[in-house]
Formats: structure tokens, sequence, C-alpha cells
């Protein structure tokens, strides 16, 4: 799927306002880990995560994913009745119906020519929108998109914590829901429009995509549980991906040295570390934001790109690509030219 009349006008992160570190987090568990002798620096020596944001009190996934919405308009500079389409992606919702994204077209204000709607893909949500948005912008049918997502941990990690801390928990069930353990909070947002519009934005080329949907059983999740086969996951997420990689190479004529950032959905240390050496990419090239953020699920890869612009990292005609996996199995790969 390439585009050549879709840019990036902004791409914008909002921090959940509470740090809930990894310690603390164990801390929680220490009977649970006293009893099945399971050392309580485990999470993060094993997933590299020091801590991850949360929103600390009862949130509305349609609010925090409004607020980056209103954030990235602002950024964008675009005029609110111009957008042409609003797509949700939150993996976290509020309601089975209305849609989230319905809610959010209310609170922004915006047309009722705004087309607006949920799109669900666990972690690979996000870069769904942006090809489903880039179809229609490129067709002429709209001039703008605004895509959001909004993720709130608190619900699952506090149900997470308090099923492990039951006494019949056992090593197996542990070790089942230890990613769970991993998911972190945030919004994000971007607004895309037609290239012709938008003379400064960031030049959006399109994606390819791949599916091993043979392994939808190994990551299975609810709004308060997730259960996941962690190692049989990772080594059949890597050879999707490098299967993904591959195709992507050819569709965008990657080669080593060409990309100047790699932005990848962060899961862990230990699958960021595996992705890279798979597909033999500079860990130079890949900010990494799960230290800090952990797995924000959707929001990771548009917020690890925010967290590039904000660092400085990008200048004008630098080549990122856009890596996602999501369970199920899915995989994305894209390219942007700021």
């Amino acid at each position: 799927m390439r585009f050549t009349n879709v840019n990036v006008a902004a791409v914008v992160h909002a921090d959940a306002p509470v740090r809930l570190t990894s310690a603390e987090l164990m801390g929680r568990l220490q009977s649970t880990l006293e009893r099945l002798n399971i050392r309580p620096q485990l999470l993060e020596e094993v997933a590299g995560i020091r801590e991850r944001r949360i929103w600390g009190q009862p949130t509305q996934v349609a609010e925090i994913a409004a607020m980056a919405g209103e954030k990235a308009l602002a950024a964008s500079g675009v005029p609110r009745e111009r957008m042409g389409l609003l797509v949700s992606t939150s993996v976290c919702r509020d309601f089975i119906e209305p849609s989230t994204a319905s809610v959010v077209h209310g609170i922004l204000g915006l047309p009722d020519t705004c087309q607006n709607f949920d799109l669900a893909n666990a972690c690979l949500a996000f870069l769904n929108g942006m090809d489903i948005a880039g179809q229609l912008i490129e067709r002429g049918e709209i001039e703008y998109a605004l895509i959001v997502d909004g993720e709130a941990s608190d619900q699952i990690t506090n149900s997470t914590v308090a099923r492990l801390n039951e006494p019949g928990t056992t090593a197996e069930q542990f070790r089942a829901e230890f990613a769970s353990l991993t998911l972190g909070s945030g919004a994000v947002a971007m607004v895309l429009g037609r290239a012709d519009l938008l003379p400064d934005g960031h030049r959006y080329l399109g994606s390819v995509t791949r599916a091993a949907t043979q392994f939808s059983h190994l990551c299975r999740g609810t709004m308060d549980r997730m259960v996941t086969d962690t190692k049989t996951l990772l080594e059949a997420g890597l050879d999707l991906a490098e299967k993904t990689y591959e195709s992507a190479r050819d569709a965008f004529g990657w080669s080593t040295g060409d990309i100047d950032e790699y932005v990848l959905h962060q899961v862990s240390a230990v699958h960021t570390t595996a992705l890279l050496e798979r597909l033999k990419l500079d860990p130079a090239k890949a900010l990494v934001t799960f230290p800090e953020y952990g797995n924000v699920g959707p929001a990771s890869v548009p917020l690890t790109l925010s967290r590039l612009e904000e660092l400085g990292r990008l200048h004008r005609g630098s080549r990122v690509a856009l890596m996602g996996i999501g369970s199920g199995l899915n995989c994305s790969m894209a390219e942007i030219v700021w």
C-alpha cells in the first residue's frame, strides 16, 4: 500500500500522571513471590521495565483520547471543522457501545460530516488507522483525519495483582499472567492530511502488512486479565516480523544504512533486543521507551515517534521506519519521510 499525497501534520503523546515502579508493583506481590520462590527483581531484570505510567484514578478512555486529540489538533494547526475522519484505536474502552470514537468526536466538537468509528486490532490498530485514513486521503474523499488512542492499564494491573495474590496461585499461572504486569498507560494522537495542503508536513509513504493468524490463541485478554504464551508468541512474532521486513524492504527500497530511525512497538527488553538482532537493525537508531512507559499497546509506536520529535532526533528528510506487531498475529511496517 503506497501513498503519494498523504502527510503527517502532527503526532503527540500525553503522559499519564502517576509513575508506578516495578519495585513497587512487585512489592504488592510479596507474599506470592515468597511462596513461589520468585525473586522480587524479576520484572525489571527480565522485562527491563523500571516503571510505567498509570492514571491513578478512575479514568474514561474517551476523555484521555480526546485530550491527546485536542493536543494534536493544536499542534497541526488544522481547523477541526475540516476534519473528515476520526478513528479511535484504543484497546481499552469504556463501553461495548457506543463507540469510543463517537464520544471523542463529541468532546472535540468535530463536524457532523466527520465520519467516526473504533478500529480494533490489538497493538497494531494505530498503524491500521493510519492506513485507512491514508487511503481516504489519497483518493481525495477527505482532506484530513485524526487518529487517537487512549490506554488505561490501572484496572488490569490491579485485577492481576489481586488474582496473583490468591492463595491458590501457581507458578504456571504467574508465568501466564506475567505480561500483564508490563502494561502501561498513556494517550496519543496523529493528524494526517493531503500533502498538497500540508507542505511542511511529513510524507507518509504507506505500509506493508502480513498475518499469521494460526497463532491467534497465544495471547488473549479482557479488560481485567491477559493470558500469554510468551515464549511461543515471541518466536512466532519474530518469524512474522522477518517476513514483513523482507516485504517492506522490497516495497520501500530499504537497505542497510538508509533508515535513520526505527520506531518499534515495544513490549519489553527481551522482545526489543530479539527483534533488533533478528532483523539486524542498529540499536542506536531505535529509541527505547519501554523502561519508562512499559507496554502501552497501540499507543507504543506513535508515542515513541512523538518522543523522537520531542528529543530533536528527527530532521527534515529523516527516513523513519514504523514497525508494529499485534497479537493475532499481525504485523505492519511503514515509512515516514520527516
